[in-house]
């Protein structure tokens, strides 16, 4: 009977102590205000595209508040006392977090303990800050002068001026992320911006490190994703621009290709000239190649009399794999690739994944791109009315 009791004890101690335990994800968010007595203060999510109100709490007689909010993976935060005067917080799970500042100049200078995210984001726009307030003295100084004889050499260094600080905002941010990529600090200094056009960061090395990093750690956070999808829209842009570049160097409306057919005869692209044609890229080993090349089949045989072509190029290195895929989908059009991955080819139209297409017009001019399925029918059927 002893021993029964005892252990009903020890259950109800451990259930009591568990009860008491701190919840990890539960965040404590405490502080000093001073000059901002009896006023409120609040607590708000940053989301991509809005803000949530989580806690708020009435700032005692000494400046004091505390609040509370669970917190599953690093979030931004907006701690305000009004909607111009607030604070950005990156906080983590299990974080006690202390703030120390003054209601007057609470936006600008602020003392953080206990959330490394937060410092980190501190860190980001007090140095932004001071550089907006250096180029800001530099067009103040310009303007002062704008009667002067001297006025266009004061102009001029000035401007060289701003280029240098400009240069050196842009190198500490870049560094930043390079430095901090798994951070979601790096998520703020990816959207830092000079002004309402220019971003602080160009660089889409930087973009694309801190996104894919950032993806694999936190794949669950709309600020995660919509960066990510931001740099693969970037990056399109980049391989677009790129296209247009080696277009325009070339001469010509698109880059040529020149490539042995199964039988080993050299077929250039260009002698396709005079009617629509598409440039698809592919591999007889790639299972969504061989689906998308039944769409092609129907194209083809749908629009062909009408002058459609298609140049389909291989990246394969597997020579029978090639011939007997040709055979099997009944590729009946040109088909091309030197069995050694078509690297030329490939890097001339900056093609990063197969299958991948472009539509060129009847004087060699890409009008469409990545056509697959419906998109590709109906593409044909608009420019064959």
């Amino acid at each position: 009977m002893m021993n029964k009791r005892f252990f009903i004890f020890v259950g109800i101690l451990l259930f009591i102590l568990s009860g008491c335990r701190k919840n990890p994800n539960i965040i404590e968010i405490s502080g000093k205000i001073t000059n901002a007595e009896g006023k409120m203060i609040y607590l708000e999510e940053l989301l991509v595209a809005n803000l949530r109100p989580v806690d708020s709490a009435k700032i005692n007689k000494n400046g004091e508040f505390r609040l509370r909010q669970k917190v599953e993976m690093p979030t931004f935060f907006l701690l305000k006392l009004s909607d111009n005067n607030f604070v950005t917080l990156l906080l983590d799970t299990a974080e006690t977090v202390n703030i120390r500042a003054d209601a007057l100049n609470f936006s600008r200078e602020y003392l953080v303990e206990g959330s490394p995210g937060s410092e980190l984001v501190y860190e980001l726009n007090t140095h932004l800050s001071k550089t907006k307030h250096r180029l800001d003295s530099i067009s103040t100084f310009v303007a002062i002068f704008s009667g002067s004889d001297d006025y266009g050499s004061i102009q001029e260094q000035s401007r060289e001026a701003a280029a240098e600080i400009i240069a050196g905002q842009i190198e500490y941010s870049t560094n930043f992320v390079n430095t901090h990529p798994f951070s979601m600090a790096s998520v703020l200094a990816l959207y830092q911006k000079f002004d309402d056009e220019n971003y602080v960061i160009q660089d889409l090395q930087a973009l694309k490190t801190a996104a894919s990093a950032l993806n694999s750690f936190y794949p669950n956070s709309d600020h995660v994703k919509a960066l990510y999808n931001n740099a693969l829209q970037l990056l399109q842009r980049e391989r677009d621009m790129k296209l247009n570049k080696l277009v325009e160097e070339a001469g010509v409306n698109t880059p040529e290709i020149i490539l042995p057919n199964p039988d080993g005869q050299e077929i250039a692209l260009s002698s396709l000239l005079g009617k629509y044609v598409l440039v698809h890229f592919w591999s007889a080993v790639d299972q969504n190649s061989r689906i998308l090349n039944s769409a092609l089949v129907e194209a083809y045989d749908k629009y062909k009399r009408k002058g459609f072509e298609i140049y389909q190029v291989s990246v394969d290195k597997d020579r029978e794999h090639w011939v007997n895929a040709i055979k099997t989908d009944r590729l009946t059009w040109t088909n091309v690739g030197d069995m050694q991955g078509s690297i030329s080819a490939v890097m001339h139209y900056n093609i990063q994944s197969v299958p991948y297409n472009y539509l060129l017009d009847p004087e060699g001019v890409i009008i469409a791109q990545n056509l697959a399925g419906p998109m590709l029918d109906k593409t044909l059927s608009s420019v064959y009315k």
